[in-house]
């Protein structure tokens, strides 16, 4: 009997150390799921979770299931940071909160398929991702919104009226169906003046830019608003300028895209002139690099065209991929920097001088506005954003990943915050945009969102 209690009592104190092997394995498995969250920014408590683990009874093809489906919840129900300014802007009153979206026409995304071989059919039906694009938006609170590539106004508007926006719509020349809208909430705001500029009229293509003259109807300082757009108290007028483009895409034809940005820079000029010198916002699909000449035109306000290559000026083709292993921004600046220091002169042709600096003769480019991106102007991690300060990635499909949506302002906005980009990691699971798991990853372009 004494032999059989020893053994009995030797089972029973075995017993602990096999529990203890199962919560050191638990242990490891929450710890691996925290650490695949927080590339996600979806950090849960670890702590929480360990005293879960440590009382729950659970075979570990349970807690397996368990954990996916957690997981999958959250990435669907999530969003994008807000990123804030290190500033103190209590002192400016007039809010705005500015998105700039190429939703993905349903035509283009017909017309190039071999763009989203990677992309489930479904994720590019365009009944779920109208509704989708609505709930996305009205997460933000979005004040003005300017979308590229639309080819379903009408819908979007319908929807977009429920929530109170009224919008115009100006399609592209040609045989094209898509365009840009500008949409903008009645309670807050009054259009005084809208016009629209088709460079077809300049030679510059089928593509068209609007412009739109809003002026707030009062204070519509939100306490409950993530972030804005801020006038500064300088401001002699509660009048704003907003400018939208989608620029030609064909990265060969560099004089074209030059001559885009520039005939729009003008214009705006021209018409902030006209209504007091309102301050202004450009925003839009450049199908520009942060490191283009282009970019540089816009932040710098000039430009010597002989400088650069008609082909490499808007740098899309240095992002393509397959053409080389895809770099990121971070390391192309460097090369960009270089380029810059060894000044060479490239031809161009008469016509593509015209057609870049609107006149024969010209080389030298300069616009009057100065202008600050509004993602330069808060800070970011390295995991999102390049030495310029702009998303490491705005749009990624199977031939390009790159950053070429921006919002520009005027320096009588301050920007309060912006809603933060994704990590290139996070992006390249996708395997390509539209894709399933979050909200915001509908189009083959992420939304700019300034504040």
């Amino acid at each position: 009997m004494e032999r059989s209690s020893t053994t009995s009592g030797r089972s029973k104190r075995e017993r602990p150390s096999h529990v203890e092997q199962r919560k050191r394995r638990r242990i490891v498995t929450v710890k691996s799921e925290i650490h695949v969250h927080e590339k996600r920014y979806e950090v849960s408590s670890s702590k929480s979770r360990l005293g879960s683990s440590s009382s729950t009874s659970i075979d570990d093809g349970q807690r397996g299931k368990r954990r996916k489906r957690r997981s999958k919840t959250k990435i669907v129900d999530g969003h994008r940071k807000w990123v804030f300014s290190p500033y103190d802007c209590s002192r400016y009153k007039d809010r705005v909160v500015i998105v700039s979206y190429n939703i993905l026409g349903v035509e283009n995304a017909l017309k190039h398929p071999y763009l989203y071989t990677q992309v489930r059919p479904q994720f590019l039906n365009w009944d779920w991702r109208k509704k989708l694009i609505c709930k996305e938006l009205n997460h933000y609170r979005p004040s003005i919104l300017c979308f590229q590539a639309i080819d379903r106004f009408s819908d979007l508007a319908d929807i977009l009226q429920k929530d109170g926006f009224k919008g115009v719509f100006k399609v592209r020349t040609g045989k094209a169906n898509d365009g840009c809208a500008v949409f903008w909430k009645e309670e807050l705001f009054t259009l005084l003046h809208q016009e629209s500029i088709e460079f077809q009229k300049f030679g510059l293509r089928d593509n068209v830019a609007q412009l739109c003259v809003l002026k707030m109807n009062n204070s519509h300082s939100d306490p409950y608003r993530c972030a804005s757009s801020q006038i500064s108290p300088n401001t002699p007028s509660r009048i704003i300028l907003v400018g939208n483009i989608h620029v030609l895409f064909n990265p060969n034809r560099g004089d074209i895209k030059l001559g885009q940005v520039r005939l729009l820079l003008e214009r705006a000029h021209a018409i902030s002139r006209e209504w007091g010198n309102i301050p202004v916002v450009i925003a839009g699909d450049l199908n520009s690099l942060p490191q283009s000449s282009i970019y540089q035109f816009l932040a710098s306000s000039s430009l010597d065209i002989l400088l650069h290559d008609r082909r490499k000026i808007s740098g899309q083709i240095e992002n393509e991929i397959g053409t080389r292993p895809l770099k990121t921004q971070l390391k192309d600046a460097y090369s960009y920097q270089v380029s810059i220091s060894r000044p060479l002169a490239y031809r161009w042709s008469e016509e593509e001088l015209r057609l870049a600096a609107g006149c024969h003769g010209v080389t030298q480019l300069q616009h009057h506005l100065k202008l600050c991106s509004a993602y330069t102007g808060i800070p970011g991690s390295y995991h999102t954003r390049d030495n310029c300060g702009e998303p490491l990635a705005t749009s990624y499909h199977s031939k390009f990943m790159g950053t070429v949506d921006y919002i520009w302002h005027s320096q009588e906005l301050i920007p309060v915050g912006i809603v933060e980009s994704l990590p290139v990691d996070i992006l390249r699971e996708t395997r390509g945009l539209p894709s399933e798991g979050c909200c915001t990853w509908l189009q083959d372009h992420k939304s700019q969102i300034c504040t």
